[in-house]
């Protein structure tokens, strides 16, 4: 059964409030890969909350499936642009409401944009980028997991920023096992291009 969860932290000397999220991402200058064609991307939604002293970021954890390259990975919403989509954002909104039932477009806003990033798919995979936009969530909307969302959870951006809570896997690739950065919060794991994109948005909420 799918599960809505809340998780607390400790504040960290970083401010992590609503507030400083808009105006570190008004800092970020978002790079983008025009080497990608969008048929070949997916968009994401970094879903934030004000929760007063810090905000919260919304996360799933994918259902366990054959044909999903992320099968079981937390992530933020999203998936793969359909040729019906006008643009990356326009996919952003429509896998948010298809997995949460969370309409962006009544119940949010947009804040801004973090870097595309390129996956670690193998040649001839798709996606081959992903496109990450920032939203305010603006009410308090139930959130319905569809079957490819196992969980959804809020996560404070304390925890996140508190460099204490960083851990380390390790990620086989090709047989050759690789030391990665990651969180962890009680099983679940957040590593790989979801880290990348909270990693920007760290460095802009603290510049030092």
């Amino acid at each position: 059964m799918a599960k809505i969860l809340a998780l607390n932290a400790t504040m960290p000397a970083v401010g992590t409030n609503i507030e400083d999220v808009r105006a570190a991402l008004a800092r970020i200058e978002p790079r983008s890969r025009a080497d990608v064609p969008d048929t070949r991307k997916a968009a994401v939604a970094a879903v934030f909350r004000d929760a007063g002293q810090s905000a919260d970021l919304l996360f799933i954890r994918r259902a366990a499936h054959p044909r999903d390259p992320w099968s079981g990975h937390m992530a933020f919403p999203g998936g793969r642009i359909d040729e019906t989509d006008a643009s990356p954002l326009a996919a952003a909104i429509r896998e948010a409401r298809e997995e949460l039932s969370l309409d962006l477009e009544r119940d949010a806003v947009l804040m801004g944009r973090l870097s595309e990033a390129r996956t670690h798919l193998r040649p001839g995979g798709v996606p081959r980028s992903v496109v990450p936009f920032a939203f305010e969530l603006r009410t308090q909307p139930e959130l319905v997991p569809n079957g490819e969302v196992e969980e959804a959870l809020w996560v404070p951006l304390t925890f996140l920023a508190d460099r204490a809570n960083r851990r380390a896997m390790t990620w086989i690739r090709d047989g050759i096992p690789l030391p990665m950065p990651c969180y962890r919060w009680e099983g679940r794991v957040i590593w790989g291009l979801t880290l990348r994109f909270i990693d920007e948005l760290l460095g802009a909420l603290d510049p030092r």
